[in-house]
């Protein structure tokens, strides 16, 4: 076996990391990769970054005509067009695309059209969950190869010595935690709008929203109900002593390609409340309560009903169970992904791949 140099573009990653990002990074650090000898390419500022990705990277991999050049972050621009399947994008989600009103304009103006063309001529994708996988499937070429790389989700916020979720008394409040970005696609307006449910139904409920605001424009800031509970960024250690005093970890997301905190508060043996949807069912399995965000009332009842019938007395055992679960098929991911480096795509003919669907057609 000949080792492959291996190109990750990190050039995105100034400041503060996200979970997304952290999992990327570990995803194709050296150490996973071994012997294939790994290069991560650091940015600056957003001018560096750009001609980074648009003549940079491209040029690296021209001059280097065995290495492999990953995408795990922002898609390639233009140029690695001519790098064929030396390209490879590792995608989160198909957002970019298929809710453009739910995207910044600077996602707009940069990433959306660099996505777009990678579809046409990209023929190596890896994935972050099945879901993302088929939705893919329907937008990109029809004969590229689209490999599932699910990332291990580690105990980041030290959760693994809590017993499970807080104790709760009847009559005092279901403390509910919600965490990622204000944006759009999290569609916080809906756990509000189940939260004041809740309420409503004589169900005394707070929501604490740990993530910083982002784009978009959010009328609950201007006016924030008294149950709301708007924390900001917290390091880890802020978020594990939040997590520590509440219930259950809830989130409405419109999209999500994983939606990495809900496996994340799992370590700590929290009960998730989720959108009934092909991902969280994926990612999730038979751990989570699955609601209709778009239905308060009935999701509210969903609540009251679980909450009725001892589900916070369950045993924390089925979270940390399904986060086990998740960490085996990704241990078998990452084993398909070294045997692709050193094998090429036959590698993956015993499975990991999603298979081209009927009447998949690139945009």
């Amino acid at each position: 076996m000949t080792p492959r140099r291996v190109y990750v573009d990190q050039t995105h990653l100034r400041g503060h990391v996200t979970g997304i990002e952290r999992v990327a990074r570990d995803l194709f650090a050296p150490g996973r990769l071994a012997p294939h000898p790994v290069r991560a390419l650091s940015g600056g500022n957003v001018a560096r970054m750009i001609a980074e990705q648009q003549f940079g990277l491209p040029l690296r991999g021209l001059a280097d005509r065995a290495a492999l050049m990953i995408f795990p972050g922002f898609p390639p621009g233009p140029l690695c067009a001519l790098l064929g399947e030396r390209c490879i994008l590792y995608v989160h989600d198909t957002f970019l695309i298929t809710r453009p009103q739910d995207l910044s304009w600077k996602s707009r103006l940069y990433m959306a059209p660099s996505f777009r063309l990678a579809m046409r001529y990209g023929r190596r994708f890896l994935v972050n969950s099945r879901t993302t996988g088929e939705a893919l499937r329907a937008v990109c070429a029809p004969r590229a190869l689209v490999a599932t790389l699910r990332p291990a989700v580690s105990d980041v916020f030290g959760l693994g010595a809590l017993a499970g979720p807080a104790p709760y008394r009847p009559g005092a409040p279901l403390r509910l935690l919600a965490i990622g970005t204000i944006e759009p696609r999290k569609d916080y307006p809906a756990a509000l709008a189940l939260t004041a449910a809740l309420n409503a139904a004589g169900l005394p409920a707070e929501l604490h929203v740990v993530g910083r605001v982002g784009w978009g424009r959010h009328a609950f800031l201007e006016a924030p109900p008294a149950f709301l509970r708007l924390h900001g960024y917290v390091d880890d250690a802020g978020l594990r002593q939040l997590a520590e005093s509440c219930h259950a970890l809830v989130s409405t997301s419109k999209a999500e390609g994983l939606g990495l905190p809900l496996l994340e508060v799992q370590h700590g043996g929290l009960p998730v409340i989720a959108p009934e949807g092909p991902v969280f069912r994926e990612v999730l399995g038979g751990s989570g309560l699955f609601i209709r965000p778009e239905d308060p009332v009935e999701s509210a009842a969903r609540v009251g009903t679980w909450l009725r019938a001892g589900g916070l007395a369950a045993p924390a055992g089925l979270a940390r169970e399904n986060v086990a679960r998740w960490n085996a098929l990704a241990a078998a991911d990452a084993d398909r992904f070294r045997a692709f480096l050193s094998d090429g795509p036959s590698a993956y003919a015993a499975g990991g791949t999603v298979p081209p669907g009927e009447g998949a057609a690139p945009t």
